[in-house]
């Protein structure tokens, strides 16, 4: 299985959302992330880069 670890971006500040992330759901400006285990977040913003190598997707803050 593959799974992200989500960063949001606001600035210079990186800030780790959740990890083991296997779900994006956008919404309009939410983003809704779904982990492993069931749990969710939802974050305001737009995807900036999914790079499955890394295993991290990077929100810009809106």
């Amino acid at each position: 299985m593959c799974e992200l670890k989500v960063v949001l971006v606001s600035g210079e500040t990186r800030d780790t959302v959740m990890e083991s992330v296997t779900k994006i759901v956008v919404n309009d400006d939410n983003i809704d992330l779904y982990g492993i285990l069931g749990e969710k977040e939802t974050v305001k913003g737009s995807i900036k880069e999914i790079n499955f190598g890394t295993g991290e997707a990077v929100l810009l803050q809106k």
